[in-house]
């Protein structure tokens, strides 16, 4: 933009800025006129004793709680109150179980022998060392014994052994020889 339509522009915002300011103040006498007057209409309270009470808030304080004493920053339920308890005890206690009665778990499985030791064959094949009495039983894995038990795997100090007629499983952890046993 030159110099010159600088000059025309500025001269022309003035004389806008002019007009503006002569329609704004041109009926005014004084700027503070343009304020109005508070609500006519307002009517202030009618106090006949300005005085505290204090033996109204003396009163008040007097007073005790009579809620549930409940802590108002956790989300829980508040407790219930005595009867309350009492009441759900004694509906709990009247309901009686009608059905049949789910039978105890079986007891743990015994293996009537004890894990002593293992081996390991030349084709890598794994075999345990059981004693049931006085007899020495030598069992590979995957092979029965005692007429009813199987010889599932051999860990390096239990080994684990499956009933064949109820499939269950048990770990016999091996045992150490007492001190003065022959080898």
């Amino acid at each position: 933009m030159s110099r010159r339509a600088q000059i025309y522009l500025l001269i022309g915002l003035g004389v806008m800025l002019a007009a503006v300011l002569y329609n704004t103040y041109r009926g005014q006498s004084s700027p503070d006129s343009g304020v109005l007057a508070s609500d006519s209409r307002f009517q202030p309270l009618d106090v006949q004793e300005p005085r505290l009470h204090t033996e109204l808030l003396e009163k008040l304080r007097k007073l005790e709680y009579s809620g549930s004493h409940r802590n108002i920053f956790i989300a829980a339920p508040p407790p219930p109150s005595p009867q309350e308890a009492a009441a759900q005890q004694a509906a709990k206690a009247a309901e009686a179980f009608v059905g049949p009665k789910v039978p105890p778990p079986s007891p743990p499985l015994q293996v009537p022998g004890e894990f002593f030791g293992y081996a390991t064959r030349r084709a890598g094949k794994r075999v345990a060392f059981f004693t049931s009495g006085d007899d020495v039983l030598v069992v590979a894995e995957g092979d029965t014994f005692l007429g009813r038990f199987r010889l599932v795997h051999i860990g390096n100090d239990s080994a684990d052994v499956e009933e064949i007629s109820t499939g269950r499983h048990a770990t016999v952890q091996m045992v150490q020889p007492p001190e003065g046993a022959a080898p």
